[in-house]
């Protein structure tokens, strides 16, 4: 008997951004990367190369570090195609919090003391609702696709919320619930059994590539 199709989804946060180096909260805010975000987004590439890891396709956020995190990978691999963008990938929309320190959050838009999922973030932002239900799109669209393995650089909140989906999770008032803590450059894996409707959990967080300098 022929295996059946799968969908093996490897998730990318992107690289350290000038935004991450200064502790802003950068949300749908352009911030390049910096030095050291392309030196991680290298050294996950070469680890790929390495291992003889390849992609069928390369999905983006289109924001900046994103794209420029993507692009590095596709180079070191040799990835044939070019990178294709999706607005669904990008970062939370945080209102009047974009590209802030988070020193002037505290000030200017600090949370609540008590907030629910469907209120949004910092006036005109999105809640965690709206995030939730973006993140389900966004899987949903790559599952109506044709299996095979997917890279997909993205970013924190829009990943955490794509992994609430595919556990089963929604979000909680406060912020509360699980919280899958993604560094700069770390990826994860997910393959998808469409004919069982399963999910394994392969990989969360792994950026074992990267050494910092010194």
């Amino acid at each position: 008997m022929l295996p059946k199709p799968t969908y093996d989804l490897t998730f990318v946060r992107h690289g350290e951004s000038v935004g991450n180096a200064e502790n802003r909260i950068q949300g749908q805010a352009e911030f390049p990367l910096s030095d050291m975000g392309r030196a991680q987004a290298l050294a996950l590439g070469e680890r790929w190369k390495s291992e003889g890891i390849s992609f069928d396709w390369i999905l983006s956020s289109p924001l900046g570090r994103a794209l420029e995190t993507g692009q590095i990978i596709a180079d070191a691999l040799g990835h044939p195609n070019p990178i294709e963008l999706d607005s669904l990938w990008a970062e939370r929309h945080n209102g009047k919090r974009a590209g802030l320190t988070w020193d002037e959050i505290q000030v200017k838009f600090p949370d609540p003391e008590f907030y629910n999922p469907f209120q949004p973030i910092a006036e005109t932002g999105e809640g965690d609702w709206l995030l939730f239900l973006r993140a389900g799109q966004a899987l949903h669209k790559v599952l109506q696709r044709q299996p095979g393995r997917y890279l997909i650089i993205s970013h924190g909140a829009i990943l955490n919320m794509t992994f609430y989906a595919i556990l089963g999770v929604t979000p909680h008032p406060n912020a509360q619930g699980p919280r899958f803590h993604l560094r700069n450059a770390c990826f994860s894996r997910f393959i998808y059994h469409p004919h069982r409707h399963r999910w394994e959990v392969n990989i969360i967080g792994d950026r074992t590539h990267w050494k910092k300098p010194g």
